[in-house]
């Protein structure tokens, strides 16, 4: 048996400063023991849970199974050990495979090299039992697994989400440095907005924002675009339960009320592509957008504003960008009474010249960018 089957202990990662809303996420799906740990947390769960977060999970990127975990001193180690896994239970010789790996900490110093002794096990136990091997597939693979060596302790996972979780689908067209779906849903739960007043972004770029808004108002799933899953793959995967899973959370499901969420951008090419994004999904067009300025808004009382604002190359000079910032506070200053903005900036130094009293920052990263969610009060 492998460990994720004896334990029922799994792995999902997450993005750094999201490790509090996914712990509430993860129970409220049925996780059991939630544990916070670097980049993800632990937690418990049987195979009908295990399919849940899969596929209702908006924060977490990835669901990985533990297959073993041993102590590992050299790569000479990790072959022979890695070597001992019934690989062909796990996946056939015409699916592909790809390894991640990452080293910390341990004698095994180069995570490269460490990844390729483990594919190395892998085709070889191939070879040696059929006399030809898989081929490895970086791109959108059948088969993911990753490795995790820390203090010389190695654990080889099993990817049950199969890729991660926050492509939803929808987006099928973006701008330059396009917002992470996972990381728009934290900021749409961050809000607390429950749709008893509108949502408006009014720099809504290719529309990210706007459709985990919509997917979260109509419960719809975040992987009812995905057509794939890892953990369908597992030698214990069990259809009919999936299935199940699937029929249940999809009866949730809900049309959006017209003009509940709605949003502008001034790039007629943002905005077709926020459009075509939104239409993908169910009830998307029912989004509203339009093409303008936020100067030329009309009043945004007692609605919840949110927005990714453009930076560097987006928007241009460093001036520029205090300018636009400068104007935002000024809208929101003086024609969103009664509304609530939250603003991501990913320059926190530009938060001081919207020149706004803020209630509360979050650090919330965007990929490699360490931005700020900001909390403005329009009273």
């Amino acid at each position: 048996m492998y460990s994720y089957e004896m334990t029922n202990r799994y792995f999902a990662q997450i993005a750094d400063g999201m490790e509090e809303l996914g712990r509430d996420e993860l129970s409220a799906l049925g996780a059991q023991d939630v544990k916070e740990a670097f980049r993800g947390l632990y937690f418990s769960a049987d195979k009908q849970t295990l399919y849940r977060i899969n596929y209702l999970t908006r924060l977490c990127t990835r669901v990985l199974a533990p297959l073993i975990t041993f102590d590992c001193h050299s790569t000479k180690y990790l072959y022979k050990t890695a070597s001992s896994i019934d690989w062909p239970a796990l996946f056939d010789l015409n699916q592909t495979f790809c390894i991640s790996a990452n080293v910390a900490n341990s004698k095994i110093t180069h995570s490269q090299y460490a990844g390729l002794c483990l594919k190395d096990a892998i085709v070889d136990c191939f070879r040696d039992r059929f006399g030809k091997r898989p081929d490895v597939q970086r791109i959108e693979p059948d088969i993911q697994f990753n490795l995790h060596i820390n203090n010389n302790l190695a654990t080889i996972y099993f990817d049950t989400s199969g890729g991660s979780l926050h492509r939803r689908g929808y987006r099928r067209q973006a701008m330059e440095a396009p917002m992470q779906e996972s990381l728009a849903a934290a900021i749409i739960r961050l809000t607390l907005w429950d749709g008893q007043n509108p949502l408006y972004d009014p720099m809504c770029g290719s529309g990210t924002l706007l459709c985990e808004a919509a997917m979260l108002y109509c419960r719809i799933p975040a992987g009812y675009l995905r057509r794939n899953y890892g953990f369908t793959h597992l030698p214990d995967f069990e259809l009919n339960l999936w299935q199940s899973v699937k029929r249940e959370a999809d009866a949730h499901m809900r049309n959006l009320p017209p003009g509940l969420i709605a949003g502008s951008d001034i790039n007629p090419q943002a905005l077709a592509m926020a459009r075509d994004n939104a239409g993908n999904l169910p009830g998307g067009r029912g989004v509203r957008m339009s093409k303008k300025r936020f100067q030329d808004l009309p009043a945004l009382e007692n609605t919840t504003i949110v927005c990714n604002p453009p930076y560097g190359k987006r928007i241009g000079r460093q001036d520029d960008l205090g300018l636009l910032m400068k104007e935002f506070g000024d809208f929101l200053k003086q024609r969103c009474k009664g509304s609530q903005a939250f603003v991501y900036f990913g320059k926190r130094e530009l938060i001081k010249s919207v020149g706004l009293r803020t209630t509360w920052k979050k650090s919330l990263k965007n990929g490699p960018l360490d931005g700020r969610l900001v909390k403005y009060e329009l009273y």
